[in-house]
């Protein structure tokens, strides 16, 4: 059965362009009414790339705002939401989307820096997530997507604080994801790897071809969609889609004597064996082996 998202209302952050743009393009092309939000001029004046793309979407029969707030300012994010609970009276859908990057060496890199990149990509997220937080409990419905990002997951050289900020968002997935269940928010991380104005002049142009930003939006729609998983994460390029863990072994019992550190180093390989190894419904999950293998190692 299609995907159909008529009578919901999303906000895509960073979506004047892109991967943004072409999931705001996805989401209206499956019904959603758009609210289109790319940083602009003050007092939340749409940029003319945010203007742009709503106008798309209207122009192919959909129904879309457009708003230029900062996703730093919680104010002018709280401002944009409201405008939305006025035009549509409702907020389903949240796709936290807008980054920048100051890619270098953590050497050379500036705390300036550093602190930018987290405070747009991890502040500019929970900011977002905040201002329509409460709105989705008391309609017990949300989906939430989170971009995180292979750097984060994996380490890439030259995005400490992409990396750092991009992880950061897997684990505000993680909880929120545990504290909306109850009231039907479901949140979902996209790790996309894809050609956008971000990628311009690090990727060889043969793959830049190959990487089209629409290739990622299909996973966009089905963790918006109401069949939607929750605190998965999601990776996407090229048309391919693959799913991302973070697990946890079955670890070993040390005990703590006196050779204890030197008894980590000799079962190291053990303690990292994979078989049986379990993705954790919860945090608790690590203590509770622990517990266990303590149990075990002292019967």
């Amino acid at each position: 059965m299609a995907i159909r998202l008529d009578g919901r209302m999303a906000i895509v952050t960073g979506a004047g362009g892109g991967l943004g743009r072409c999931h705001a393009l996805a989401l209206a092309e499956r019904g959603a009414k758009v609210m289109v939000n790319d940083l602009g001029g003050a007092d939340g004046k749409p940029s003319e790339a945010a203007e742009k793309v709503a106008e798309e979407i209207r122009a192919a029969g959909g129904e879309a705002m457009a708003h230029g707030a900062s996703v730093t300012d919680f104010e002018a994010v709280t401002d944009m939401v409201s405008q939305v609970m006025k035009q549509w009276g409702r907020v389903d859908i949240l796709v936290n989307n807008a980054g920048i990057l100051r890619d270098k060496t953590f050497a050379k890199m500036s705390l300036e820096d550093f602190r930018l990149v987290l405070d747009v990509h991890l502040m500019g997220a929970v900011n977002c997530s905040k201002a329509v937080w409460d709105i989705m409990r008391e309609q017990q419905y949300g989906r939430i997507v989170m971009t995180t990002s292979s750097s984060g997951l994996y380490g890439n050289f030259g995005q400490s604080n992409y990396g750092a900020a991009k992880m950061a968002l897997v684990g505000l997935m993680q909880t929120l994801s545990l504290e909306g269940a109850k009231f039907d928010i479901r949140v979902n991380s996209l790790a996309p790897t894809a050609a956008t104005q971000m990628t311009q002049g690090i990727l060889p142009e043969e793959i830049l071809k190959k990487m089209g930003p629409e290739n990622v939006s299909p996973g966009v729609v089905f963790l918006c969609s109401e069949e939607a998983p929750t605190r998965v994460i999601l990776a996407a390029g090229a048309g391919s889609f693959e799913r991302a863990h973070i697990t946890l072994t079955k670890g070993r019992y040390i005990g703590l004597g006196p050779d204890a550190a030197d008894q980590v180093a000799a079962q190291f390989e053990a303690i990292s064996d994979r078989s049986g190894e379990q993705v954790p419904e919860s945090g608790g999950a690590q203590g509770a082996q622990e517990l266990q293998n303590a149990s075990g190692g002292q019967a």
